[in-house]
């Protein structure tokens, strides 16, 4: 990704699947920062921590899912951010709610971490407020695969 970013490498089918506008110099910004961000959720808190469930659910299938419902579904705006749709936050809220919670499950039935309707709470606390963050207008300044992990990670950080 960085050879490809920075010029040295040439691959259009890859900027095709990883840009939004075709631009090779993209990668270097959010499918890297998403790139990092998962790598290092994963390395530090891998199975054991449900901070690293809670990032990577709010990222991956919460932001990745706020996309896709907010062009689909996203007629009404949100009034502090018009570039946001509120189906786009209350899906990011969801998905990354249910997605930490499945993942929850998945985790303690092999004895990693507890589950537990506190654990559940503390899920949906850190998903809202990674939603908030996502849909203020910082996120068209501050690339939001670094504003929704490092919401998680802190509150998550604050709360587990």
């Amino acid at each position: 990704m960085l050879l490809i970013g920075s010029g040295i490498w040439k691959d259009e089918a890859t900027v095709k699947s990883m840009s939004r506008y075709g631009n090779y110099r993209e990668l270097l910004k959010g499918p890297l920062y998403y790139a990092i961000t998962v790598t290092l959720a994963c390395v530090v808190y891998w199975r054991t921590s449900p901070i690293g469930i809670a990032a990577l659910c709010n990222l991956c299938a919460g932001d990745g899912l706020a996309d896709v419902v907010g062009r689909r579904l996203g007629r009404k705006k949100l009034p502090y951010n018009r570039n946001k749709s509120i189906a786009g936050s209350v899906a990011m809220a969801t998905a990354g709610f249910l997605s930490s919670v499945g993942y929850m499950y998945y985790f303690s039935y092999f004895g990693y971490i507890q589950d537990g309707w506190g654990m559940i709470l503390r899920f949906l606390v850190v998903s809202l407020a990674s939603a908030l963050v996502e849909s203020l207008p910082i996120s068209t300044e501050l690339d939001d695969n670094l504003t929704v992990s490092l919401t998680s990670i802190f509150i998550g950080s604050l709360i587990f």
